[in-house]
């Protein structure tokens, strides 16, 4: 499965990078963010920093560790995942024209085990419509405190 989600903020990119990549605050700037617990933090990069995220998904609370493969600064960075039988993706793009910013996700799930095929069949579409939502709901949640912070 892949999706692109996007939105417009009205902020300079150097804000929502500030804002994006300050992983340890995400439970303050994302509304559906439970908790974050830091494993890694290497120094003067974003590879190779490594968290767990918890947050509400379907109504039940999960938990994922998480971690940047790739980062451009003021660009964009990946990042990856590995549960239930998948690869999960997910790249934040930053551009910028004239003070606003367009920020955009893109996100991937490659099944790799027998189980994940299976869920994917199964639930793809209906977990497409959802993971939208999910994201859309982020990218709000980021541009209402980039703009108004």
């Amino acid at each position: 499965m892949k999706l692109t989600v996007a939105i417009d903020i009205n902020a300079p990119k150097e804000k929502v990078w500030k804002a994006i990549t300050a992983i340890e605050n995400s439970v303050q700037l994302i509304s559906g963010i439970e908790n974050i617990e830091m494993l890694h933090t290497p120094e003067n990069t974003l590879v190779g920093l490594k968290w767990k995220e918890t947050r509400t998904v379907f109504g039940k609370s999960a938990t994922e560790t998480m971690w940047i493969t790739e980062a451009v600064e003021l660009s964009h960075y990946v990042t990856r995942a590995e549960s239930n039988g998948a690869i999960y993706q997910t790249t934040l793009k930053l551009t910028e024209h004239e003070n606003t910013t367009y920020f955009a996700m893109e996100f991937s799930s490659e099944a790799v085990t027998f189980k994940g095929k299976v869920m994917g069949v199964v639930f793809g579409a209906l977990l497409k419509k959802s993971m939208k939502k999910l994201i859309y709901k982020d990218l709000l949640d980021i541009k209402t405190n980039v703009e108004n912070n």
